[in-house]
């Protein structure tokens, strides 16, 4: 196992734990409003510190990009950390079983090791570049889906202001009535591990952020998939668009997205 990726583990695994004592007292936790429809607890901000305080003891001059903390140095290092302590807030604050830790690291602008796991189910997704992708420790291939019809897709659902709803909602007409069904789990991070895994055949979103996208895009390509944003590019930690899936599947969603 590459020595990188193994940090990223211990990490993740720990702010797991943080997570999974956590609810046992759920109504106890203070939350916060970032902005409408997206919260913060002390549960993501002890998560996040737990990853950093790994992270950092072993690569001190790395760069650190987190969703609660911000960037740490410049991310424009060599070497950046991309981290979600707690993807599926809203989920984890009401009870709702799906959230995840996501921890990816950038090399020169390519993500190179991924880590995304679920404390619920202790499912570890991991990969490294040209090493492949795992569930914990079994390797894990996209689906063998080959037509839009018989596919099952993920989602998520624009939730802050100003997000463009009805481009999404046309998005969602169309592709409702294309496969065989659409899921919103709530956690991003997570379902691009299931397209990696095979549980979904495909997935699309808008507005994401680099924590979202990060681990998750390398499990899908290490798993044989594909992943762009809806123009078909690699942009997507810059976007924030992501289209995901099997080389079949993700060519005719990308077309379908592109239609409405």
């Amino acid at each position: 196992m590459h020595p990188m990726l193994n940090t990223a583990i211990k990490a993740a695994r720990k702010a797991g734990n943080i997570i999974s004592r956590a609810t046992r007292d759920l109504d106890l936790i203070k939350v916060e409003t970032k902005r409408r429809n997206d919260f913060v607890t002390e549960v993501d901000r002890a998560a996040e510190s737990a990853i950093i305080e790994e992270l950092r003891r072993a690569y001190p001059d790395h760069a650190i990009l987190a969703e609660e903390s911000g960037e740490s140095k410049a991310a424009r290092m060599e070497y950046c950390w991309i981290i979600d302590p707690l993807d599926g807030t809203t989920n984890f604050i009401h009870g709702v079983p799906q959230y995840c830790v996501s921890i990816g690291l950038k090399h020169k602008d390519v993500i190179t090791q991924g880590v995304v796991f679920d404390p619920v189910k202790n499912e570890l997704f991991t990969a490294t570049r040209g090493g492949g992708a795992y569930l914990n420790d079994k390797r894990i291939r996209v689906s063998k889906c080959d037509k839009l019809a018989n596919a099952l897709i993920g989602t998520g659902f624009p939730f802050r202001d100003g997000q463009d709803l009805d481009r999404y909602m046309a998005m969602f007409k169309a592709v409702t009535q294309a496969t065989v069904g659409v899921r919103r789990p709530g956690a991003a991070a997570l379902d691009l591990a299931y397209v990696a895994a095979g549980r979904f055949d495909g997935f699309w979103e808008m507005g994401l952020s680099p924590w979202d996208i990060a681990a998750g895009s390398l499990l899908i390509q290490e798993a044989g998939g594909l992943i762009g944003d809806l123009d078909g590019e690699n942009k997507y930690l810059e976007t924030g668009e992501v289209v995901a899936g099997n080389s079949k599947v993700f060519a005719q969603l990308l077309r379908l997205l592109q239609a409405p």
